[in-house]
């Protein structure tokens, strides 16, 4: 979890789109995507999550077809679009019962910094995988002791020759198990003023010293969570991404996007729980008539219906703003569109399995496994209460609360 403060970028960019619907393009890639999407569906996506195991064959079919790279430069073998249509791959993929979290870990947080900071040979080396999905990196800045203050990170990295000893510990990284490296969040003593400060290290997996282990979850998920322990981690200067001191920008660079990401995830999740809810009204009869009929029913959907997609609305501003470069608005709507998905997946999937009563908590539908997925829409990566605390001091200039 992360604090949601968002710094700006020094040069103009230009203006974003203000389209509210998508383009042709973005049609196109929507369709494509449910396509896939629909060949998996939810039936594959929970079979896996149930034994444990990672969706190995719609993420390489979805990297095939160019999906997974989407928002990476062309020059290294990426789609050259932007987050906007990443974000719209996994809602997509969500909406089809089969949502991606690594997607939001590796192409779009990891793949993001390393393409904006990155030196030439990082680039080369770890931008073409995260692309075409033949390399994954997860990524690790959420602490025990710090929670979603990223400012009381207490993970070190201290020089030692040319070299770096990475010492800490970290929880809550997702898919480390599936992972090549990790981009580890840690902080760095600036020679100047002895005071420590953010920097990003590339850790492969089987570095020594670095030992990892899973967190028992009651969460449905391919992707496991795990604890990590960093015992004097020896790192090649190279392991240090961009400028240590642009840590703090190179960080910020990567959590909005996690934000829109998150909202997408969840929006997916939202939609998938409302069709199956939608299908089963009007198919549902009881007193003669189809349950959908009866406006008890009837109203509560279409009122998650109405929330869900104006936290799509929300999504696609912080996108635009995003993509066009505008750091700090992109702050201020990320944060606004993770909260708005986050509260309308929550109402959607409980009224969903509302809607099916008894049959709403049976594996056959699915839907009592989503009451746990959406709420890790308000609780990571920043919870609700912190982005309530931007909202009030940044939008709304109140006075500071913590």
């Amino acid at each position: 979890m992360s604090t949601p403060l968002t710094p700006s970028r020094p040069p103009t960019p230009p203006s974003p789109s203000t389209s509210l619907t998508d383009t042709e393009d973005q049609r196109d890639l929507r369709a494509a995507v449910a396509a896939l999407a629909a060949r998996y569906g939810r039936d594959y996506f929970q079979q896996k999550a149930r034994a444990g195991e990672p969706v190995r064959e719609l993420w390489s079919e979805a990297a095939k077809l160019g999906y997974l790279g989407v928002n990476l430069p062309a020059a290294y073998g990426g789609g050259g679009a932007g987050i906007g249509e990443l974000a719209t791959v996994l809602e997509e993929l969500g909406a089809a019962g089969c949502p991606l979290l690594m997607l939001i870990v590796s192409p779009a947080i990891c793949g993001t910094v390393i393409a904006r900071f990155g030196t030439d040979p990082q680039k080369q080396r770890w931008l073409p995988g995260l692309a075409d999905g033949t390399a994954v990196m997860a990524f690790g800045i959420t602490e025990p002791d710090a929670g979603s203050n990223s400012h009381r990170i207490s993970t070190v990295a201290r020089r030692d020759g040319a070299d770096w000893l990475l010492t800490g510990r970290k929880v809550f990284v997702s898919g480390i198990d599936q992972a090549d490296a990790v981009l580890f969040v840690a902080r760095t003593e600036d020679a100047r003023t002895g005071k420590l400060k953010p920097a990003l290290f590339v850790v492969p997996r089987d570095t020594p010293g670095f030992e990892y282990r899973p967190i028992p979850m009651e969460l449905t998920a391919p992707e496991k969570q795990f604890q990590v322990f960093l015992d004097d981690v020896r790192l090649p200067a190279d392991a240090l991404v961009g400028d240590q001191d642009s840590g703090l920008l190179q960080l910020f660079a990567g959590l909005n996007p996690e934000r829109i990401m998150t909202a997408a995830f969840t929006l997916g999740i939202a939609r998938h729980a409302l069709d199956t809810a939608v299908s089963y009204a009007r198919t549902r009869t009881v007193w003669d008539r189809p349950i959908g009929a009866h406006q008890g029913i009837a109203h509560p959907l279409a009122q998650c219906a109405i929330e869900v997609e104006l936290a799509r609305l929300m999504t696609r501003k912080a996108a635009q703003l995003y993509d066009a470069g505008h750091d700090l608005a992109a702050g201020e709507a990320a944060n606004m569109a993770k909260y708005a998905a986050g509260e309308a997946s929550c109402r959607a999937v409980d009224q969903a399995v509302q809607t099916l009563g008894g049959n709403g908590l049976t594996q056959e539908y699915g839907l009592a496994a989503l009451i746990t997925a959406t709420r890790v829409g308000r609780v990571a990566p920043v919870s609700r209460e912190m982005i309530l605390n931007y909202v009030a001091q940044h939008t709304l200039g109140l006075p500071r609360s913590y």
